[in-house]
C-alpha cells in the first residue's frame, strides 16, 4: 500500500498553507503572542460592556451565517444596521475573530448600531466573486427580515432597514464597493443603503504604486501577502487589474451609489491607489468623504497589541471609530 505524501504548493507566512491535494491549512504559525487576534470569540446573548452577540444561520442551503452585535441602547427607537465584511485578502479570517470582535463591539456601542458581520466564504476554495455573492446574500436576507419572511430576534424588533450601511476592512472594503454597485442596480425595498464605509480597501494595480514601493510593510500587510492572497482570491487567469481589485478605471457615473466614507491610513502600502479611487469617485460626482489616519499602517486598528502599547495607534483608532459613528448618525 502506497501512502501519498502531501506537498506544499503555496504558503503565506504565518497565515496559510496550500497543499497539492487541495487542502488549505489556516492554523496560525506566526509569533505566538499574536495568535489571540485570530482566536474565535463565542457569542454571548447577555450584554458585555454594553454589547450582546449571537450567530445566525441565514441560508440553510448554502450554510451562510452572520454574527450579530446588539448595543445596549438607551433609545426606544429603531437602530441603524451596519453590514460588515471582514478582511483577510479574501483568503483568511472569520467574522468571530477577536480582532473584529474587539473593534466592532466598540463601533456598535459608539454608533448605536446593530452590526451584522458575514462569515464570508474563503479562497482559494471559493474564489471571487463568492465572497461578494455572500455579502449581497446578506442584504437579501435583511430584506426578508424586513418583510417578515425571516426572523431575527434583534433585527426584527430593533433594526431600521431604511438606514443600512455597508462597512468592510481591507479586502472587505473591496466587497463594500462591489455590493454597493450591485444594490444600485437592484430594488431591495424596504432595505435602503444609507452609506458605505470602505476601510483601507485593497485597491491595487498590476504595476506597483509608489506607496507599495516606499511605505513600510506591517504585520497586517506585506507585499508577499498582497500578491499571494490576490492571486489565490481572484478568478483564475485574472490579474490585479480585475475590477474587484482595481475599480479605478471604471466609471460609476450612472450608478445611484450611497454616500461613502473612505478610511485610509497614511502609511498603508496601498494608499496611492486608494486615493486614485477617491479622486475617481469625486470626478464621477459621487458623495465621498475621506478620513486619513496619521502615522499608522494598514488595518492598524485590528492589532490590539499596538492599540495597547502605542499612544498614536490608540488615538487614531478612537478617532476612526468616532468618525464612523458621526457618519452613521448623520445619514
Amino acid at each position: 500500500m502506497v501512502i501519498s505524501q502531501r506537498n506544499i504548493i503555496d504558503q503565506v507566512s504565518g497565515w496559510l498553507t496550500v497543499y497539492d491535494d487541495g487542502f488549505v491549512d489556516r492554523t496560525w504559525t506566526g509569533p505566538p503572542q499574536f495568535k489571540f487576534l485570530s482566536d474565535p470569540v463565542p457569542p454571548h446573548h447577555h450584554f458585555v460592556d454594553g454589547v450582546a452577540t449571537h450567530d445566525e444561520l441565514i441560508n440553510a442551503d448554502s450554510g451562510l451565517r452572520v454574527r450579530v452585535y446588539l448595543p445596549e441602547a438607551s433609545t426606544t427607537g429603531k437602530l441603524p444596521i451596519l453590514v460588515h465584511f471582514h478582511g483577510g485578502g479574501f483568503c483568511i479570517s472569520q467574522a468571530d475573530w477577536f480582532m473584529y470582535y474587539n473593534i466592532y463591539t466598540r463601533i456598535a456601542r459608539e454608533s448605536g448600531a446593530i452590526v451584522v458581520s458575514t462569515y464570508l466564504r474563503l479562497a482559494p476554495e471559493h474564489r471571487l466573486p463568492a465572497a461578494i455573492d455572500d455579502g449581497y446574500s446578506t442584504l437579501l436576507w435583511l430584506r426578508d427580515v424586513a418583510n417578515d419572511k425571516m426572523y431575527d430576534s434583534w433585527l426584527s424588533s430593533k433594526g431600521d432597514f431604511n438606514r443600512v450601511f455597508l462597512i468592510g476592512d481591507s479586502s472587505g472594503g473591496n466587497i463594500v464597493h462591489q455590493v454597493a454597485k450591485r444594490v444600485a442596480m437592484e430594488n431591495l425595498y424596504p432595505v435602503r443603503l444609507a452609506g458605505a464605509i470602505p476601510i483601507h480597501p485593497g485597491f491595487v494595480r498590476s504595476v506597483r504604486s509608489k506607496s507599495e514601493l516606499e511605505k513600510p510593510q506591517s504585520p497586517m500587510l506585506t507585499l508577499d501577502m498582497l500578491d499571494k492572497f490576490l492571486k489565490m482570491g481572484l478568478p483564475k487567469g485574472s490579474t490585479k487589474d480585475h475590477p474587484i481589485t482595481c475599480p479605478i478605471e471604471e466609471t460609476v457615473n450612472g450608478l445611484d451609489l450611497p454616500p461613502y466614507l473612505l478610511c485610509v491610513a497614511e502609511d498603508d502600502l496601498v494608499i496611492d491607489t486608494e486615493m486614485e479611487f477617491y479622486e475617481g469617485m469625486k470626478k464621477d460626482g459621487k458623495e465621498i468623504e475621506l478620513l486619513v489616519s496619521d502615522g499608522v499602517g494598514h488595518s492598524f486598528y485590528l492589532n490590539k497589541i499596538a492599540i495597547d502599547v502605542d499612544p498614536n495607534t490608540s488615538h487614531q483608532t478612537r478617532k476612526m471609530i468616532q468618525e464612523i459613528a458621526r457618519f452613521v448618525t448623520s445619514h
